[in-house]
């Protein structure tokens, strides 16, 4: 079921068109990423999804709801956690989960929500003493207190450190976990591949594709990379008569081989042959980057 349905969308500010033509679906249960980098009109599109800006042309349906004109509505089965999200430096975590809680006729046990995102032991803690990591974690559920089917997540790891991003991911799949539709903007592509089940790479306010991760990447093509350090000089005649082998390159001491199919056991079986040690070696498959850089003709900075 396509719980979330975006068709055509158009936003304009004064003389920047900053979402053009965008159309999405998102299914009931799945994590929909939105991927590309600041200024590509990830956050804008969010907003109108939320309700928070008005769209200029397009339609927009959130489990059969318009944004625009049903607001209150939208409300109730909506959460969200925007970059704009700040909370007064004096209030207390537990002060701001009661007062969400406030706004739901039927909220969730936010002391419950609040073990839920492991800010219990902070409750009494000033939202200004709290971390980044810990702030983006009563994000997350201030969003889920008033029982959303959809949580929007709006760059929800920006400036975390690497383990406290990944603490926040896997929030984030116990979120999915307990049945909410995620809608996650990111820039972070590793972040993208671990989470989403599909993601839009998103460019100049335009979709430039739509698909898994996985598929996405398929569409750069099945190219592998072995890299390694010869013990010995190698004989590379002999490895680009491979069928498997397409080009090498060297790279100070390194050696590049690129090509398909069984490359990494073709190569290392070679170089036995002749008696070579590949020293540091490491095997490359073809990544998200890639997808985005072929897709939008330039490389996404994390």
């Amino acid at each position: 079921m396509e719980l979330i349905e975006v068709d055509s969308l158009h936003k304009r500010y004064r003389d920047h068109v900053a979402v053009e033509n965008v159309s999405f679906s998102v299914r009931e249960g799945e994590i929909f990423g939105i991927l590309g980098p600041n200024g590509a009109g990830k956050t804008t599109t969010v907003e109108c999804v939320s309700g928070l800006r008005t769209r200029d042309g397009g339609e927009i349906r959130v489990d059969g709801i318009d944004p625009q004109r049903e607001r209150d509505r939208l409300r109730e089965i909506l959460g969200a956690q925007l970059q704009s999200s700040m909370l007064p430096d004096k209030i207390k975590v537990w002060e701001a989960m009661d007062l969400y809680a406030s706004f739901y006729p039927d909220p969730a046990d936010w002391r419950e929500l609040l073990e839920r995102v492991g800010l219990w032991e902070k409750r009494d803690s000033l939202f200004t003493a709290l971390s980044g990591g810990q702030r983006q974690r009563l994000s997350v559920g201030l969003a889920l207190v008033g029982r959303p089917k959809v949580a929007v997540l709006d760059e929800l790891t920006t400036g975390l450190d690497p383990q406290a991003r990944r603490d926040v991911w896997e929030l984030v799949e116990q979120v999915r976990a307990n049945g909410v539709t995620v809608l996650l903007v990111t820039h972070f592509m590793e972040e993208a591949e671990r989470l989403c089940d599909r993601v839009a790479i998103v460019d100049a306010g335009k979709v430039a594709a739509i698909d898994t991760p996985d598929g996405l990447i398929a569409q750069v093509g099945q190219e592998q990379r072995v890299r390694f350090r010869p013990s010995m000089p190698v004989d590379e005649a002999q490895l680009l008569a491979l069928p498997e082998v397409a080009a090498i390159e060297r790279a100070g001491g390194q050696l590049i081989v690129s090509g398909t199919g069984n490359l990494a056991p073709a190569v290392t079986l070679a170089l036995a042959q002749q008696r070579i040690v590949p020293n540091d070696l490491r095997i490359e498959q073809a990544t998200l980057d890639d997808a985005f850089l072929a897709l939008t003709g330039k490389k996404l900075a994390s």
